[in-house]
């Protein structure tokens, strides 16, 4: 698999970030039932459905526009799509700087927390993921619809945070410097499976799968209190930036959520795995070995 990051929009990204000013966030990151209870009926409240669009066909909250996940949020390389493809995408959504924007998928919470870590790659802090996933406690809880629904276009307008990802040579460089997290299963981490042709984990990074942020239940998955997120992360130092990686890039989205709101520094290798396991030319730690 190719992956090579778009030199176009490295540029970009450096100039953008030099116009770019802190927003004050008014949304819960990690977004639970009574807030979107209290904000369902405000004008700027976006809801997106991350699932595939024949589950939302199915049902989903009343007036949420459908972006499925895994095809609308990676190039064919799985990098980040291009700026245009995201701002068309993000504008016919009705996605602007003044609207608060809730996620929400099948309950895997990467598809939502990779939309999340795009938003704010791209400057919009008012997002936050649905602390519950599609399933019966959110249907008990809010009106459903079989309807698809077309969003009010809204000018989207990208104001790059370049602090946010990570390419390939700033992870190279980080090795030793930075604490880096792989998000993959452990079997990954170890060795013994790979989507790429080379097998193992990037040198130091330390596994923390990122299956551990949530608790699977019959009415929706749900992610775990800060409480017990706080003990499952309590051995990272808060004194150095955290690297987050994993296959392609969404898992290592969630992980970045949750430190983040843990009060660490964090940000997103975007290649992953799937670009780094498929150069020979990088180093690898392999236990199965």
């Amino acid at each position: 698999m190719k992956k090579v990051f778009k030199i176009p929009f490295v540029f970009f990204l450096l100039i953008s970030s030099l116009f770019s000013n802190p927003i004050e966030k008014q949304i819960p990151s990690i977004t639970p039932i009574d807030w979107l209870k209290a904000n369902i009926n405000n004008p700027n409240l976006v809801i997106v459905d991350l699932r595939l669009y024949e589950d939302y066909q199915k049902g989903h909250l009343k007036n949420a526009v459908n972006i499925p996940g895994l095809e609308s949020l990676f190039d064919d390389n799985f990098f980040m799509p291009k700026l245009d493809i995201l701002k068309e995408l993000f504008s016919k959504a009705g996605i602007d700087s003044n609207k608060l924007v809730v996620a929400y998928d099948n309950g895997d919470f990467i598809w939502a927390a990779r939309f999340y870590w795009i938003l704010q790659t791209l400057g919009h802090e008012n997002v936050g993921i649905s602390k519950v996933a599609y399933g019966k406690e959110l249907m008990d809880n809010f009106e459903i619809s079989t309807v698809d629904f077309i969003a009010n276009r809204s000018e989207f307008i990208p104001r790059i945070d370049n602090s946010k990802i990570e390419t390939k040579l700033s992870t190279l460089l980080s090795i030793g410097n930075k604490t880096i997290i792989d998000g993959r299963q452990e079997e990954h981490y170890d060795g013994k499976k790979s989507i790429a042709k080379r097998f193992g984990h990037i040198p130091t990074a330390k596994n923390y799968a990122c299956t551990q942020n949530f608790q699977v239940n019959e009415a929706g998955n749900k992610m775990r209190e800060f409480s017990e997120l706080k003990e499952i992360y309590k051995d990272i130092p808060k004194d150095k930036k955290v690297l987050l990686y994993c296959d392609g890039g969404a898992d290592a989205a969630l992980n970045y959520i949750v430190l983040q709101e843990l009060g660490y520094k964090t940000a997103v290798y975007d290649g992953s795995w799937a670009e780094w396991g498929n150069d020979e030319s990088v180093p690898i730690e392999n236990p199965s070995k």
